[in-house]
């Protein structure tokens, strides 16, 4: 049965609802982040005034701070040299932070995609590197410029939350390694399973034990820091770590690991023929699907993350996936690694009052000038500090915080984010989101296909009742199957069969019932079906007035049927009259 229903109850009145009206709604002429000028061309920030330059550069400086440690540490985590991960840090500055699409988020290596970064450099090498990047992002400026950038918000959070998870947990064991001054032993599950043997090598061994206390006061610092009283908190932890790791490994009689950086021009490695070749391997197409899909939706999570901390323009998503798709397109032309938006960048750059993309932009060019001006002093840096700042950077991906929140809230969604996030830790980082989908749509699909089935053999002697409702599928049929054998078997010798209130039948269901209609008046039981669609009885006159029929057991509802979304129905008569219980008025509206 299409169409609305109202309850008619004697003795109550009941008056109809007035038509909704079927004018279009119109779309706003402006939209925050909308207009062609975007936000540099007013030069405000979210409507709030006029750009303050010197908050933009104070901003980029903070932001600057806060990514240079982590363009480090996330190139190390990815088995790269330390150069590529700044030159990263400084195309996700001028090429995606001058692009349109997000206005405050800052983009740059993440370390998100660092186990990622890692497998694929073990499988195919640095030098394939680049033509992955470069693949990827020329697939990302295509999936913005066919307008799919929202398709990445249909993703269930369950997944979403599984996948950062799972690329956080293996990233926190990778890094306990490096942290001790060690090398780690390769897939997520040997670096699990090899922390009791770390644990007593670095006991024994006083340069890992002095490494991984650096490690120690990085990750304590980290958690701790934002509690810190007054504007010394507005100094970036990693950053005071950093100093004092500088300071210790300063002192006579250490010895620790420390970075080994080169020439930040010569870590230039365009792909060459060689590696464009490449392109016709399945692996690496496979591998550059992979990149494509966890960078963009890491990014456009993150620009939905980040426009909930400011008032000021909002995202536009496809224009966001063009401009990354542009930063990876340069970053992997140059053999860098691969851009996303990170959340600790742009959260910095929100708090330190950033209105424009000037900020963003400015912090690459901090990048640049320090690479090429000071590359001395990151030759500095204990390699067991950049790893406690990664260790932190995993936790937070991980968020066990969010597995009981997610308990609490959804038993099924709860199970969705536990299968990706171990899959992706005994897999791949690929297989594991995929296995996610497919249990998030199949989580769906069975309450999609939820049935209210209502079964009453025992109130009437005469007639058994089976009340179906909601979205009867295949997925249900067995239940289905089980209520129509039960009003068989009570022996009654008239079945009422309702399915008025099933908004889908599907082709399995509407053949069993038929055929067990067809069966049991077969046997001479009087069977009753209301099929989803049934026209109900027209109402009998009245005293001259066209009137629902009296309450009744097959007259309890009287309908509304409407024409199609958006159109008015047509109103055949209004009327009231009296019956016993009291005054009624009525409507009846219908296609004409």
């Amino acid at each position: 049965m299409s169409g609305q229903h109202a309850r008619h109850a004697q003795g109550t009145r009941t008056r109809p609802k007035a038509p909704v009206p079927t004018t279009p709604l119109r779309k706003p002429t402006s939209a925050p982040g909308g207009t062609k000028g975007g936000d540099a061309g007013r030069a405000k920030g979210g409507g709030t005034g006029r750009t303050d330059l010197a908050t933009e550069i104070t901003a980029s400086l903070v932001v600057f701070l806060v990514a240079l440690p982590l363009c480090i540490g996330v190139a190390v985590a990815s088995g790269v040299p330390a150069e590529l991960g700044i030159i990263s840090g400084v195309i996700g500055g001028l090429v995606v932070g001058a692009a349109r699409g997000s206005t405050l988020q800052v983009s740059g290596p993440a370390a998100g995609l660092a186990a990622l970064v890692a497998e694929t450099v073990l499988e195919y090498g640095v030098a394939s590197l680049g033509v992955i990047v470069l693949g990827s992002g020329i697939l990302q400026i295509i999936l913005g410029l066919v307008r799919l950038g929202r398709m990445f918000q249909a993703i269930s959070l369950a997944v979403v939350q599984g996948m950062l998870a799972g690329i956080g947990l293996p990233l926190i064991f990778s890094q306990l390694y490096p942290m001790s001054d060690s090398k780690a032993p390769g897939t997520p599950l040997e670096n699990i399973a090899g922390v009791p043997g770390l644990l007593a090598a670095t006991l024994a061994d006083r340069q890992a034990m002095t490494a991984a206390l650096l490690g120690v006061v990085t990750i304590v610092l980290s958690f701790l820091w934002k509690k810190m009283p007054g504007p010394v908190k507005k100094i970036p932890a990693a950053l005071v770590a950093v100093g004092i790791g500088i300071g210790v490994a300063a002192l006579p009689g250490v010895d620790v690991k420390t970075l080994q950086v080169g020439n930040l021009l010569a870590a230039v490695d365009a792909p060459g023929p060689e590696q464009l070749a490449g392109l016709a391997d399945v692996g690496i197409l496979t591998a550059i699907l992979t990149f494509t899909v966890i960078a963009s939706a890491e990014s456009l999570f993150t620009a939905a993350a980040v426009d909930r901390m400011h008032s000021g323009p909002r995202t536009r998503y496809n224009a966001e996936l063009v401009a990354q798709g542009a930063g990876n397109t340069v970053a992997g032309l140059l053999g860098a690694l691969p851009i996303t938006a990170v959340v600790a960048r742009s959260s910095a750059n929100v708090q330190a009052g950033a209105k424009t993309r000037i900020s963003r932009t400015l912090h690459g060019l901090w990048l640049l000038a320090f690479a090429l001006l000071l590359p001395q002093v990151l030759a500095l840096i204990p390699i067991s500090v950049l790893a406690g700042v990664l260790v932190h950077s995993g936790w937070k991906l991980f968020a066990p915080e969010e597995f009981p929140k997610m308990w609490r809230q959804d038993r099924g969604e709860f199970a969705v984010m536990t299968v990706t996030t171990l899959v992706i830790v005994a897999t791949a980082l690929l297989e594991g989101v995929l296995i996610g989908l497919a249990a998030g749509v199949v989580l769906a699909a069975l309450r999609m296909s939820r049935t209210v089935i209502r079964q009453d053999v025992e109130g009437d002697a005469d007639v058994a009742q089976v009340v179906m409702a909601g979205n009867a599928t295949f997925l249900r049929l067995p239940q289905v199957i089980e209520a129509l054998e039960a009003s068989a078997a009570s022996g009654k010798p008239r079945i009422r069969l309702d399915l008025t209130g099933v908004t889908h039948l599907d082709h399995a269901c509407r053949s069993q019932v038929e055929e067990f209609t067809a069966q049991q008046r077969g046997l001479g039981t009087e069977v009753e079906l209301l099929m989803p669609g049934a026209e109900k009885p027209s109402p009998e006159p009245i005293e001259g007035k066209l009137m629902p029929p009296v309450p009744g057991p097959d007259a309890e509802w009287f309908y509304l049927d409407t024409t199609a979304y958006g159109q008015n129905p047509t109103v055949r008569e209004r009327g009231s009259s009296q019956l016993p219980g009291g005054a009624h008025e009525f409507t009846y509206v219908g296609r004409g």
